[in-house]
Formats: C-alpha cells, structure tokens, sequence
C-alpha cells in the first residue's frame, strides 16, 4: 500500500535517516542504498527493500514502478515523499530518485563456496569506505565470489560504500572472520593466498595463479602485517615506475584481479 510522508517531523522520516549511522544500522539490521540504479541492480539480483522511498516526479518511471510492484508484492512499505525529505534521508543535495532500506546481509565464512568462483577478495584492516565500495565492484567485474572482510574493517554497509559499490554490494557475497578464523577456514580445503606487498620481489604477473584464488590487500596506510604476510602462499607487487612507492588499495586490488582473471581466461 501506497503512503504519502509530507513532513519532516514524521517518526518514520527520523528513523531512515538515522541509518546514516553505523550504531543505528547494526540495531536495526537495516542500511540505506540510493539511486535507481543501485535499486534496479539489486531487484535483479533478487533483494527488495523493506521500505522504498520515491518523489513524485519519478513515480512514472517503468523502473520505479517496476521496483514499487516488487516491494509491495515481497511485503514491504512504499512511500512517496518530497524531493526535500529524500534529500534529508540521504544527505545529499540532489538525491537520486528512489531510496531503499535493505536489510544487511552478511554470509558466514563456513556458508561460503570456494568452489563457486575462481577469485575471491580479502581485505584486513580496510579504513576507506570509498575503497570497500570499489573492490565490491571490481569483485562483480571479475566474477569473484565474495569479499571478506579481516579484523576491523570499514562497514560495507555505509551509504558511502553503497555508493561506490555501483549495486555490487547486492552480487556479492560478504564474510568477516578474524585472521586465526579465516586462516583455519581456507586450509580446510583449496586457495591459493596472494598477498600484495612492497616486501618482495616476485612481479605480479610472473607466478602461475592456482584457483580458487584469494587476493589479499592490506591497510590503506600500513599493508599487511608481516605474520599475516608469512602465513601467504605468495606475496607479489606491481612494478611502480615513478615516483609513488604504492597504488590506491582499490585501485591495486583491481590490478591483481584482472591478471589473475586474464591469467585464467588464457589457459
């Protein structure tokens, strides 16, 4: 059923917006995604929100009546509200034209599939959400099976890794485990660990990637820490011809990816 939210006092209008906070999000299980094209890549991969939020002006796009009659054929609220209330829940000036609020899924680490892909993504100790979001979107690029996620890392489930994510935070799986965990997990069956460091010397595109394989990036700031680097199968690093000693840990994750994927494409 349809419900029009006119004020900005509304309870409803309150609690939405809270989610913009982690402690919020992790009581209520709940996080935000916005744009109609984040929504339409997550109805087509099966996830409806609890709650969509639109503007009157987008009420008659075939997408957003398309993602209306899913929501309320799940079971879920439709409300239509004002360009000003949309842009108080997301906070941005000029936000997209529809709103979601999803319930978080996360994917224990014993429930993942290592033979369901070829490539898997762990990132320990990532602090940029911006970052998070972008390796989930490389993951989907490359057919990846997941991202896990090791120790204290920034929350996929922010609207900022949302964001960046582009709707690939709904195509892909998403584990956390501390390193012992995730250590005893992955050497109860195959996976090969690749780690990116500047300690070595194998270049990147020199090894034979053995799937499944497990790309391992550090902290934006300080890498992987040197236990976590012996307990690798292989350690390599990307050739750097000027004057930066390192690459954007987003941006060395998708390197990584598209060499193992192209190494794995050619055989």
């Amino acid at each position: 059923m349809l419900r029009e939210i006119t004020g900005f006092s509304n309870p409803l209008v309150k609690r939405v917006k809270a989610l913009r906070d982690k402690k919020a999000r992790r009581l209520e299980g709940l996080f935000l995604a916005e744009g109609l094209r984040i929504l339409t890549e997550a109805l087509d991969a099966g996830r409806t929100p609890q709650m969509l939020w639109f503007s009157p002006e987008s009420a008659h796009h075939k997408l957003v009546q398309a993602l209306i009659q899913a929501t309320e054929a799940a079971g879920g609220e439709v409300f239509v509200t004002s360009p000003d209330i949309l842009s108080k829940l997301s906070g941005k000036d000029n936000p997209g034209a529809v709103l979601g609020v999803y319930e978080e899924q996360w994917t224990p680490l014993d429930a993942l599939d290592r033979s369901a892909a070829q490539i898997w993504i762990v990132a320990e100790r990532l602090r940029d959400p911006g970052n998070l979001g972008t390796i989930l979107r490389t993951g989907d690029a490359v057919g990846a099976g997941g991202l896990i996620l090791i120790d204290d890392c920034t929350d996929p489930f922010s609207v900022e890794a949302v964001r960046a994510s582009m709707g690939a935070l709904f195509t892909q799986s998403i584990s956390k485990a501390s390193w012992p965990d995730f250590l005893t997990w992955l050497r109860q069956g195959p996976g090969q660990l690749v780690g990116t460091s500047l300690n070595t010397e194998h270049d990147y595109q020199a090894p034979r990637y053995t799937p499944p394989v497990f790309l391992l990036v550090g902290n934006e700031s300080q890498g992987l820490p040197e236990s976590y680097e012996r307990d690798c199968d292989l350690l390599v690093k990307m050739p750097m011809m000027g004057k930066a000693d390192s690459l954007n840990a987003a941006v060395a994750t998708s390197v990584m990816a598209y060499e193992v994927l192209n190494q794995l494409r050619a055989r």
